[in-house]
């Protein structure tokens, strides 16, 4: 199983992040659009290093999809072949408040995002003329000083994130992959996530063999008790930050606490963080962390996505894990055997 750490998006340590990663042992460096543009830190990991890069997650909404073949075209020039291009959703307050964009009808709108993208690639490969007429874009000219002509490393890998049984039917109807989103327990994924992906496969007449899945964990990893104190207390935040969104309540449903979500969402609305900490169980850290020592923890990822995920993300909140840990974390994932697959571009 290949390991992908996530990379400082801040331009002052962006470099010396991505160099840290590489020496850790990883395949790859993910980032996260929060603080900081999301692919401006892997333009400078893809110069520092050998790894694998993906943006996980891009939010595509607010992003025309030639803006984001460009960077992905780009991205994958300057890496070497090296690049897949994540894309994310949001929810509608983001989207509206923070983006100021629109919202409507998310699945379908990223669906088609999807699907444009790769109909600018085909442009550009020359494979076909541009003319792609959907709901939200429409695409239909390419005058050749505008094309930059076919990716000498070939077309990038677009993958869509996704929790809820609509958006990841859409991933697996149009997308390379699916990164499956951290807010996830082994009978979630189990019982919602892979039917979903069956299903779109399916309606695409595809295979689960011609596409990527992608696990991604919430880890709270320590060789002492201490450690592992923190480490599990900052990821019950982010557990309680997720479980405060509506659209994430199937997460909660499926294990038989959906009666949690409404309180927490009640909180984030007041502020109360510390409160909606609180609420947070060790059994809930368990259910949809992974918890334990390095060799625990690549034991417990395994038995959630072993037998179908290719790569992970791993994730550690607001945490400082010990060098030594995660470099014997990586060591333990790697020797996890990857599903056999077949490209799905």
């Amino acid at each position: 199983m290949k390991v992908h750490l996530q990379i400082d998006g801040s331009p002052a340590k962006a470099r010396e992040s991505a160099r840290e990663i590489a020496a850790l042992g990883a395949d790859g460096a993910f980032s996260f659009e929060g603080q900081h543009d999301v692919f401006f830190p892997l333009v400078v990991a893809a110069g520092e290093t050998g790894l694998e890069l993906m943006s996980n997650v891009a939010i595509a909404g607010p992003r025309s999809p030639l803006h984001l073949a460009h960077a992905a075209y780009d991205l994958q020039v300057f890496s070497q072949g090296r690049f897949r291009l994540g894309l994310g959703s949001q929810i509608r307050v983001h989207i509206e408040k923070r983006y100021g964009s629109q919202w409507g009808k998310p699945a379908n709108r990223m669906a088609e995002t999807v699907a444009a993208v790769k109909a600018i690639f085909a442009a550009w490969e020359g494979e076909a003329h541009l003319d792609f007429r959907g709901e939200y874009f429409i695409h239909t000219l390419m005058p050749p000083n505008f094309n930059p002509g076919p990716n000498p490393y070939g077309r990038p890998p677009v993958l869509m994130g996704a929790l809820g049984p609509v958006m990841t039917r859409k991933a697996a109807e149009v997308a390379d992959g699916l990164l499956v989103m951290p807010f996830n327990s082994t009978r979630h994924f189990a019982e919602r996530t892979l039917p979903a992906v069956e299903e779109g496969l399916r309606r695409s007449e595809r295979v689960l063999a011609g596409f990527q899945i992608i696990a991604q964990a919430m880890v709270a990893v320590g060789s002492t008790e201490e450690q592992l104190a923190t480490a599990i207390d900052r990821v019950a935040f982010l557990i309680a930050f997720y479980g405060s969104t509506p659209n994430y309540c199937a997460a909660l449903e499926v294990e038989g606490w959906a009666d949690l979500q409404p309180r927490l969402n009640e909180l984030s609305k007041s502020g109360k963080y510390a409160e909606m900490r609180a609420l947070i169980t060790d059994e809930m850290v368990r259910t949809y962390g992974i918890v334990g020592t390095p060799t625990e923890c690549a034991a417990q990822i395994q038995n959630r996505y072993g037998t179908h995920a290719s790569d992970v993300c791993c994730y550690f909140p607001g945490y400082p894990p010990s060098d030594a840990d995660v470099a014997d974390l990586v060591v333990a994932l790697q020797r996890i055997p990857a599903p056999p697959l077949v490209s799905a571009r």
